[in-house]
């Protein structure tokens, strides 16, 4: 399978082959699995509420047992008064999940290979750039025709790239060997570099 070899300013300058490793048959449960396992593990499980042991005051009984013609009380930190103790609330607590590392890999390419058969994945040259300018950005921007997101792939970090893009709604970047299966999945279009593609491929070769 071939695609589209783009230049930094967008344009086409030629193709590239795209891998074998790439062309596998999605299984939307199995992705399915992969993106709940990537979401729980981003779940901070911070959340807390306080039981009525746990608030302070209450010590004394509002009123006395019988004979003021209200409904009997032992707390004002019970759970049916206003500020009092939380019934079942959360408390922090691990929403962690585990997946084999194989089961990831295979993951992110079923992923990928999704995406590469709805047009939304680009091979380009390189994210170089001489100066670090958000205009220097400017043609790459209109050729994408982004209108959410796009995650580029490189495979290593470029500072003037980096620089470049920070004032540009929606462009993130992404070294290849953390790309997963949640980021390809959740962005419109993801942009990959040459030597990362390769990279990815011979990530591929050593885990099958």
């Amino acid at each position: 399978m071939e695609t589209k070899l783009l230049d930094i300013k967008g344009k086409e300058v030629g193709t590239t082959d795209i891998p074998a490793a790439f062309s596998v048959e999605p299984d939307q449960h199995f992705l399915h699995e992969i993106v709940c396992y990537y979401l729980a593990n981003k779940h901070r499980g911070t959340a807390c509420t306080k039981t009525r042991s746990e608030i302070s005051g209450g010590g004394r009984k509002p009123w006395k047992q019988k004979g003021t013609g209200r409904a009997r009380q032992g707390s004002t930190r019970s759970p049916i008064w206003r500020k009092g103790g939380v019934v079942f609330g959360p408390k922090p607590r691990s929403f962690r999940q585990y997946l084999p590392k194989q089961k990831l890999t295979a993951g992110l390419f079923q992923a990928l290979s999704s995406r590469i058969s709805e047009g939304s994945v680009y091979v380009i040259e390189s994210l170089e750039l001489e100066k670090a300018k958000t205009s220097e950005l400017r043609d790459l921007r209109k050729s994408l025709n982004a209108k959410k997101t796009v995650l580029f792939v490189s495979e290593k970090t470029e500072a003037n790239f980096v620089t470049a893009s920070r004032n540009i709604p929606g462009f993130g970047i992404c070294l290849a060997r953390n790309l997963n299966a949640y980021e390809v999945l959740r962005n419109e279009k993801i942009v990959i570099t040459a030597a990362a593609l390769k990279e990815m491929e011979s990530r591929a070769t050593k885990e099958n």
